[in-house]
């Protein structure tokens, strides 16, 4: 008799999980059957904003696979709109909610992988359950967002959070022609930069049109008939016909928190390297789950759907009778505002020093391309490195076309733990159109060297 995997939730970890089970079981051997409360499973979420701004044209675009091409291609079973609530780790079963009917069934299972995701931090502020305000997690908060948008054409929008999704969410509304404010309580925004580096997206998103108040705690919004009519923060009340909330995601723990499943320090999941929990055949992937950060050495959660693809595929091979392990994250990431690129990884200034290390930084200007070549645009690399080892910790990266990518060179420096010295010997490739012949990597890791042997005891 097979048995039966269940998975709760239908996007990137969990139907990773899902596809790479069924690779090495098949469904004689193993049922599959996912459960997803949204409309919509294996999707884009990155690409939510750049939808609401009609760069994307059509939902399905972000669309990976729908719940048929799974039934018909993988014998993987997806059930869209149907919320698991409960898991009983004793019987071996989650109690499962119909959402269109309101139907509530308990379906046994085998094997168990919890892939709930993240939600959207979203503080008790007076009027937070306005209609017109949303937070962004799933591809249904973009769907609900964009008819928003070209339904009742908004004309002031205000975001709340200057992180990833609240500075690519301002850009979109930018796009569609409104007045758009963007609201952060740090002296920054993209508090995973240095607020040196940080200070330069704050110029690039007012160069965008967009009103920007840092240092500005909101305190609650106004409304009126049930809708949002202002954000006030601490100093003024922002009128607005929509708002967003970027104020970051918090793991979704909750089920497997109250079913018993161990989290970890960080408020994660806790999962081992094959993405197994505490509990025997219950895996975690994803948002949800912790994970091991290559550089301070401590448990994090850092939500990106990189790490939820990798991760999920490693549990699904697992779950399939394979073998393999999940060796860690160093969080490199990368946006845009505009023309601006912004690429990260690895640990900023203040992490490193919590992590135990003693760092220097180096913050180096250089050129995208050859400096006679057209198009040819300034770019800014910063480096955090060890005190006398030199060994990369983290870097930043700022710049137009051309700039953000070249954080995938640092950032496969620091996955094999290499020193400046070592980078800035590195052959990496040269013509006009594409760098300098000292590209801006070379010369922040030249400098980052003689930073190190400058204060050498």
């Amino acid at each position: 008799m097979a048995e039966r995997l269940i998975v709760v939730g239908a996007d990137a970890a969990g139907m990773s999980a899902a596809s790479q089970a069924r690779r090495r079981r098949g469904p004689d051997d193993l049922e599959i059957l996912a459960f997803e409360r949204g409309n919509y499973s294996s999707y884009s979420a990155c690409g939510i904003p750049y939808f609401v701004g009609d760069v994307v044209g059509q939902v399905d675009d972000l669309v990976v696979r729908s719940p048929e091409q799974f039934r018909e291609r993988n014998s993987i079973e997806v059930r869209v709109r149907h919320e698991v609530t409960a898991i009983d780790l004793d019987k071996g079963a989650v109690q499962v909610k119909d959402l269109d009917h309101g139907v509530e069934t308990w379906e046994g299972y085998d094997l168990l992988m919890v892939a709930t995701g993240a939600t959207p931090i979203k503080p008790p502020w007076p009027g937070s359950d306005a209609d017109g305000l949303f937070g962004v997690q799933v591809l249904d908060d973009g769907v609900a967002i964009r008819r928003v948008v070209e339904q009742q054409d908004p004309k002031r929008a205000v975001v709340v959070g200057g992180g990833y999704i609240g500075i690519e969410m301002a850009e979109a509304f930018v796009r569609r022609g409104m007045d758009v404010t963007l609201v952060e309580m740090a002296a920054q925004p993209m508090s995973t930069l240095d607020p040196d580096m940080g200070a330069l997206v704050a110029d690039g998103i007012r160069k965008l049109g967009v009103n920007v108040y840092l240092e500005e705690p909101v305190e609650g919004f106004e409304t009126s008939n049930g809708r949002i009519d202002a954000v006030v923060t601490q100093q003024r009340t922002l009128p607005a016909d929509i708002v967003v909330l970027g104020l970051g995601v918090a793991p979704n723990v909750q089920l497997a928190a109250e079913s018993g499943v161990p989290l970890g320090p960080s408020g994660g999941v806790r999962v081992d390297r094959q993405m197994r929990t505490l509990v025997d055949a219950v895996w975690s992937a994803g948002d949800c789950a912790e994970k091991f950060h290559r550089v301070s050495r401590r448990p994090v959660v850092i939500p990106l759907g990189t790490h939820a693809n990798k991760e999920g595929r490693v549990a699904g091979i697992n779950i399939g009778g394979g073998y393999e392990t999940f060796p860690g994250v160093i969080g490199t990431a990368v946006s845009k505002i505009c023309d601006l690129e912004v690429g990260r990884t690895g640990l900023k200034e203040s992490e490193a020093v919590d992590a135990g290390f003693q760092p220097l930084s180096v913050v180096v200007d250089s050129s995208t391309r050859a400096g006679y070549y057209p198009g040819a645009a300034p770019i800014k690399t910063k480096l955090i490195v060890e005190k006398v080892s030199g060994r990369l910790l983290g870097a930043q990266i700022i710049g137009r076309e051309g700039a953000a990518k070249r954080i995938d060179v640092l950032a496969t420096a620091l996955w094999n733990e290499m020193a400046v010295d070592e980078i800035l010997n590195m052959d990496l490739s040269y013509a006009p159109p594409f760098s300098p012949v000292w590209d801006a990597v070379l010369i922040a890791a030249r400098k980052a060297w003689q930073e190190v042997e400058r204060n050498l005891p």
